[in-house]
């Protein structure tokens, strides 16, 4: 992969436009009173746009259109190819905008733009492709009956889906998700992180360019405690998503239960201890950690923890 000179990236970053509202039911628009927050560039502890700040009212209109969405069929009973094709444009494109998207990323967390280039935006492009091209093989089954009965067993989708995501990896991370949930037919409300809400609100319009009908992705930006909480506790999302804190983590829990009881899969946190044998080769005799230990300033779920030598590497 070629890397431009930082020069370069300074240039496209002066000329980059940012958007900042909220996307719902096709349309950028912003919150419902007009608030915002500060999202900041932490690698140069300056502002880079003040962002709409989603709250009860804005999970409410994103979350009637993404039931009005699933309701009329657009997607939710689109059949396999034509979800595929939508899904692989919007992969497409994704890789056709990979500088921006990379840049946004960049400026937004504050990773090294070589890591967005060569890892997150690849990576959340390779998740659309992979989970279209998949869509199609999935299968329903035939239940063993009677000989004069017929039991069949079809895979569905379920209906809205709440996505949050966290500020360390915030594209691939939503891709991971968006994926799957997509490609099954389900209608998504998509919560960035506060901290890194930029490319979330830019990979709405890439959808809806790719054909995505409108209220299929929603990306309401703003705070847990206001956007995040509303979707847990909205009796009209069927599952909530989640990659984050383990403490968050099991406020979901509650407030699914507090509501409609609705499915709940998290990603919570969790570091790996490295412990390194007497018999390990390391060159100059010398332990050195692997790149996840520093990358993203450890502030990633497979970072190693702590490190533990025995033998005559202590």
């Amino acid at each position: 992969m070629n890397f431009q000179h930082l020069a370069y990236w300074q240039e496209k970053a002066k000329n980059l436009a940012i958007e900042t509202r909220l996307f719902i039911n096709g349309e950028y628009c912003a919150a419902a009173d007009n608030t915002t927050f500060e999202t900041i560039d932490p690698a140069a502890q300056q502002t880079l746009a003040q962002v709409a700040r989603g709250k009860k009212a804005d999970v409410e209109r994103a979350v009637k259109a993404a039931r009005q969405a699933f309701d009329n069929g657009d997607w939710s009973q689109a059949s396999p190819a034509q979800r595929k094709a939508i899904l692989t444009r919007f992969a497409d494109l994704m890789e056709a905008h990979r500088e921006e998207l990379a840049l946004l990323e960049t400026l937004d967390t504050g990773k090294p733009i070589r890591h967005s280039l060569r890892d997150d935006i690849p990576g959340a492009a390779r998740a659309i492709r992979w989970y279209a091209e998949a869509l199609d093989k999935v299968y329903g089954e035939v239940a063993p009956t009677g000989s004069n009965e017929l039991a069949m067993i079809v895979r569905e989708p379920i209906g809205v889906i709440a996505a949050v995501v966290p500020w360390n990896f915030p594209l691939l991370l939503a891709c991971w998700k968006l994926g799957p949930a997509l490609a099954a037919g389900n209608s998504v409300i998509l919560k960035p992180s506060e901290k890194s809400p930029l490319t979330a609100l830019r990979l709405a319009g890439l959808a809806k360019e790719a054909g995505l009908p409108d209220g299929v992705l929603n990306v309401v930006s703003g705070f847990g405690h206001e956007a995040g909480q509303a979707l847990a506790l909205h009796p009209d999302v069927e599952v909530i998503t989640f990659t984050g804190s383990t403490r968050t983590g099991k406020q979901l829990l509650k407030d699914a239960g507090d509501s409609n009881m609705k499915r709940v899969w998290l990603e919570a946190g969790g570091k790996s201890a490295n412990i390194v044998f007497a018999d390990c080769r390391i060159c100059n005799k010398r332990f050195a950690p692997p790149p996840a230990a520093s990358s993203t300033t450890r502030d990633r779920c497979a970072s190693p923890g702590p490190s533990a030598a025995r033998g005559e590497h202590r």
